[in-house]
């Protein structure tokens, strides 16, 4: 099984290693248009090879497609990163023309491929990559929602001093700082309500803690995070791959689901060897459902946009 990332920098590049680490595909290519760039780091990958025993083949091109022909998910992680201060709506106009010329391309040599958006706005990029391509909704995904469940759960950890694999958590609407909606009624450990063990102030903070995690880190690091970006691309490719059936919260194109219409927003999905297998119906409460009606609206107006720059 074959997986091309386009764009080699740091999410990219961990993607790459923890996809070889962990053996989810027998062959990734990275693609940079920088120059040896992809290629440096595909071969700093393969030499950990003999250390860490993984027998993935890595490699590195620049900028040539022909590369990546054939392969079963391309993951788009192109464009510039969030810089401090600078939220993901406003990388819109520069990351839109990169993500729908990736597309293209990648379609000229893998027409059979699942994408998986990584580039920011998240939600409008995914919008971007079905329209530009004409692909059928299934084939593809963004992975905002994954990261930002992992985010969750990891702030319901430290709260409750508890393993974040022992927790339950989702995060459903658009990925962004103010439109992601941690769903912290349906939070477990071990199959019991984290309501139970923290107060409602106390879920409030972790929810707002989930919402502002990555410009919490852009303004730690610099720049955006990689590390749990990365892993997160992983884990829902090697749902993919290995047609495992998660179920994991994606941007995926809705057409009445949750009320919404003609957006890529985060809900929760079966994900397996056809990318988007299902789009599970969570009931919401009425606050929720508010909630979800207002970040669609963002992320509406956000695709409005897009349109005007690429009109």
């Amino acid at each position: 099984m074959k997986v091309t990332i386009i764009g080699a920098g740091n999410v990219g590049a961990t993607c790459a290693d923890v996809i070889s680490y962990r053996g989810i595909a027998s062959e990734v290519v990275l693609l940079d248009i920088r120059e040896g760039f992809a290629e440096g780091k595909a071969l700093d990958i393969m030499q950990c090879a003999t250390n860490t025993g993984f027998n993935t083949k890595v490699s590195g091109v620049t900028n040539d497609y022909s590369k990546t022909a054939g392969s079963d998910v391309v993951v788009i992680t192109s464009g510039i990163p969030r810089k401090p201060g600078m939220t993901r709506e406003e990388l819109i106009g520069i990351n839109a023309g990169i993500v729908k010329t990736v597309a293209e391309n990648v379609l000229k040599h893998s027409p059979d491929t699942i994408i998986v958006v990584v580039s920011n706005p998240m939600d409008t990029m995914t919008y971007l990559a079905l329209k530009a391509t004409g692909l059928p909704k299934n084939r593809i995904i963004g992975m905002g929602g994954a990261l930002d469940s992992s985010r969750f759960r990891t702030y319901l950890s430290l709260a409750l001093d508890k393993p974040a694999n022992d927790i339950s958590a989702m995060v459903i609407g658009g990925h962004g700082d103010t439109t992601m909606i941690p769903l912290t009624r349906l939070a477990s450990y071990n199959g019991i309500p984290v309501t139970e063990f923290l107060s409602e102030e106390a879920l409030q903070k972790v929810a707002a803690d989930t919402m502002v995690g990555g410009a919490t880190l852009t303004g730690l690091l610099g720049t955006s995070a990689w590390y749990a970006p990365g892993a997160s691309v992983a884990f829902l490719v090697d749902s993919i791959l290995n047609d495992q059936k998660k179920m994991i919260a994606c941007s995926v194109f809705v057409e009445g689901e949750y009320g919404q219409n003609d957006i890529c927003i985060g809900v929760p999905c079966i994900i397996g060897k056809n990318g988007v297998e299902e789009i599970l119906d969570i009931k919401l409460n009425e606050q929720e459902k508010a909630l979800f009606a207002k970040s669609a609206d963002a992320v509406r107006q956000m695709n409005d946009a897009l349109k005007s720059i690429l009109a």
